[in-house]
């Protein structure tokens, strides 16, 4: 199957956003939005059928980060933001445990400073077996809107490239990288993940 047309999905997904967006974003930033989404997206994408959806997906998590950077959407809840190198492991592992542990009273988000292709088969396995999902998951790039709207930052592997916000509550875990590991070392990696992400909300929450 070939890609979505990019001259007539763009436009669409360009004129919904700027209906829902009314009064909170200009027209140039959210065709900015869109455009960086598919640039990133279009490339990797293995389903085509489901890109118009991950595009606007992605545009929308930018915005709103952007968003609540600027003050203009009010925080519900507390944002943390998981980071590692390539958003396929690590960081991906934290995001939806602390999304299923704390059963969304918090909000997360996750990123890499140098996203890969796709997420490591065997932590979607490892965290299949502990009932969780990754659905429509992706890997996602570490961008200043993300890291802006976010409360507590945890990086995993590469503190060194994350910009310092002030504001921000900053954690540098040392857990092990899962690339090329198999899923014995890997549910390791995730429990360590875990017990860390268990702590974190106590002391958020």
């Amino acid at each position: 199957m070939h890609l979505p047309d990019r001259e007539t999905v763009v436009p669409q997904l360009i004129d919904d956003m700027n209906y829902s967006y009314a009064g909170v974003f200009d027209e140039d930033t959210i065709d900015d939005a869109v455009n960086k989404a598919w640039d990133l997206l279009a490339p990797r994408s293995t389903v085509h059928t489901f890109l118009p959806v991950l595009v606007a997906r992605q545009a929308r998590e930018q915005l709103m980060a952007t968003a609540q950077a600027e003050g203009r959407v009010a925080k519900k809840v507390p944002e943390v933001l998981f980071v590692c190198v390539h958003n396929a492991g690590r960081s991906q592992m934290a995001a939806a445990l602390a999304e299923h542990l704390s059963a969304r009273k918090v909000h997360v988000r996750s990123a890499g400073s140098a996203p890969s292709g796709e997420i490591n088969p065997v932590v979607v396995e490892a965290l299949r077996e502990r009932g969780i999902a990754l659905g429509t998951a992706y890997p996602k790039p570490l961008t200043d809107s993300v890291m802006q709207a976010a409360d507590v930052i945890i990086t995993m592997g590469c503190g060194d490239t994350c910009p310092v916000f002030p504001g921000k509550r900053y954690e540098d875990w040392d857990v092990a990288d899962p690339a090329d590991q198999p899923i014995e070392v890997v549910r390791e990696i995730r429990d360590d993940i875990q017990a860390r992400v268990t702590t974190l909300l106590r002391q958020i929450l």
